[in-house]
């Protein structure tokens, strides 16, 4: 059960110090990369940098990291074992979300980091992270709708919530992409407490040094909105620029756009790509990715398939799906954490395909078994491109899956 609001969670930190600095981004799209790039930069520039995303990937500490490695899970667990035993103590009453945001923020203390990377969990004003004390820029990535029943049911309802993470002096990075009605009601909001807005821009003599053909256009725009955010938030007196480069093209950030190798679970070669767009914007990259750099002509994608409950699933699937595709639908496990996320029924994910114009022969309803749903695939797709995507949670199954078969061939070949 979600349930928005700051009170429970500044009860929870009312015991923990927070000397350091944040950078708070918000936004629909592109707030994980953003994040990355930004923890990538803060450390290659000596500042000792905490990042907190969600949701977690592989283990539940991996969304806290500190100089862009996963925190320790010794330190984790003594954190939230330290976080769960004042809510219980105080009757505090704290979400899952928020028990792991005190965490997290536990963390950044013992670890005595300079800089915290933060990024919501939903929505803005009332999100648990928007109780940090010192914010020393805001983000405001790419808007669009999601998550409606909690913060509204048009663009600008939406981007007013995610504003509400702005304070007053302290400058909000805005990614200039976003349409005229969005900027609007983020300037408008900007006045109304006292603050400035710094578009994000392309033009700089950073960005100049790299080459825009290796990024997708999506990227190019988070990079630009991270880089500005640095850029305001970085305030010693010496050039760090010469290291940011390397740092830059040197990023990983799993699953999205990944390429992975399901040898391992499947006996196929070759990659299989690996995304977790769960909405329609991020939809919209993976399939002009997709049909840009996986399609030949009409050639079939083959497709694995996950949604959680109440996402809007045909604008999700329209800019996916052709024809001529395969797909298997399956259901993600439990979210460790993360209770009131639920999968969607297979059935609703294929009859949408089916909307779509792909075949019921070309469909294969997996169930909760991630693994036949992925041999299936490999057996379909024949030559032709796999792709598993429509959510991170699935993308967390698939890499714990490999990760455990790759465990097992490295204790057999001992």
């Amino acid at each position: 059960m979600i349930e928005l609001g700051l009170a429970r969670i500044s009860s929870l930190l009312r015991h923990t110090p927070q000397p350091w600095k944040a950078i708070h981004v918000a936004g629909t799209n592109g707030k994980g990369s953003i994040c990355a790039y930004l923890s990538a930069m803060l450390h290659a520039s000596g500042v000792r940098c905490g990042r907190f995303t969600s949701p977690h990937l592989i283990d539940r500490w991996d969304c806290v990291t500190i100089d862009d490695r996963t925190v320790r899970e010794s330190v984790f667990r003594e954190a939230e074992d330290l976080v769960l035993k004042r809510n219980q103590k105080e009757n505090i009453g704290a979400s899952e979300f928020e028990l792991l945001t005190a965490t997290a923020f536990e963390v950044f203390a013992k670890e005595k980091i300079e800089m915290g990377v933060i990024e919501v969990g939903l929505g803005g004003r009332l999100d648990a992270t928007n109780a940090m004390e010192k914010k020393a820029v805001t983000i405001i990535s790419k808007i669009g709708l999601d998550h409606q029943s909690f913060l509204g049911n048009t663009i600008e309802e939406i981007a007013r919530e995610k504003a509400g993470i702005m304070r007053p002096g302290v400058p909000c990075v805005m990614d200039s992409t976003n349409p005229p009605s969005v900027q609007k009601v983020v300037q408008d909001y900007a006045k109304e407490i006292g603050t400035d807005i710094v578009l994000s821009s392309t033009e700089s003599s950073f960005l100049d040094e790299l080459s825009q053909e290796d990024f997708a256009p999506h990227q190019w725009q988070n990079l630009a909105c991270a880089y500005t955010a640095f850029h305001l938030a970085y305030t010693k007196l010496e050039s760090p620029l010469h290291r940011l480069l390397p740092a830059i093209q040197n990023i990983n950030w799993p699953g999205r756009l990944q390429t992975v190798d399901i040898r391992s679970l499947t006996g196929r070669p070759g990659a299989t790509l690996l995304d977790g767009a769960h909405n329609v914007q991020s939809a919209e990259v993976l399939g002009a990715y997709v049909d840009g750099k996986l399609r030949k002509g009409s050639q079939k994608v083959t497709w694995v398939l996950a949604a959680s409950q109440g996402k809007e699933l045909e604008g999700i699937l329209k800019p996916l799906l052709h024809q001529q595709d395969c797909v298997a639908a399956v259901q993600f496990g439990p979210v460790d954490g993360m209770p009131w996320v639920q999968a969607m029924p297979t059935y609703e994910i294929l009859e949408a395909a089916f909307e779509r114009g792909v075949d019921s022969g070309r469909m294969y309803d997996a169930g909760d078994n991630l693994s036949g749903a992925l041999r299936w695939a490999a057996t379909v797709a024949g030559p032709g491109p796999v792709v598993v995507a429509g959510s991170l949670y699935l993308v967390s199954d698939l890499l714990r899956l490999l990760r455990k078969a790759n465990d097992i061939e490295a204790q057999l070949s001992k």
